[in-house]
């Protein structure tokens, strides 16, 4: 089970989090900080993942984690969760991010962009620019 997402910079600046179980603000604070520390003080030739720290569960939990340029995708998760799955749910959202954002764009509903730009005595032709659709 899935106990909390956390998005985190090189500096433990939370980007982005999600718990899945109740824990105050105040814990949650706690335990995103004690992850940071956790994760941020590994060496990069090593695994991804770790024994979960104090606040959110202990040895009966893991840290299953990513770092890619300067953010770190985390996943708190019970010991019944598959590490490689996890990774790759990971490695997932991060390549299909991209595409997402793509496809977004292309699906946006434009208005039509000028050809002919007058102002005053000034007239400024636009050129055609590539269609995204």
């Amino acid at each position: 089970m899935i106990k909390a997402i956390l998005i985190f910079n090189n500096h433990g600046k939370r980007e982005l989090y999600e718990f899945y179980q109740p824990y105050s603000e105040d814990t949650q604070q706690q335990i995103i900080r004690e992850t940071f520390h956790l994760v941020f003080e590994r060496e990069e030739n090593v695994c991804n993942f770790l024994e979960g720290g104090l606040l959110i569960g202990g040895s009966d939990n893991k840290l299953i984690y990513r770092h890619y340029a300067t953010l770190y995708f985390v996943f708190c998760v019970n010991s019944s969760e598959s590490e490689l799955g996890i990774l790759d749910l990971i490695q997932a959202g991060i390549a299909g991010a991209p595409a997402h954002a793509v496809s977004a764009v292309k699906n946006m509903n434009l208005p039509e962009i000028p050809r002919n730009i007058n102002i005053g005595d000034i007239s400024i032709k636009v050129p055609n620019l590539p269609s995204f659709k």
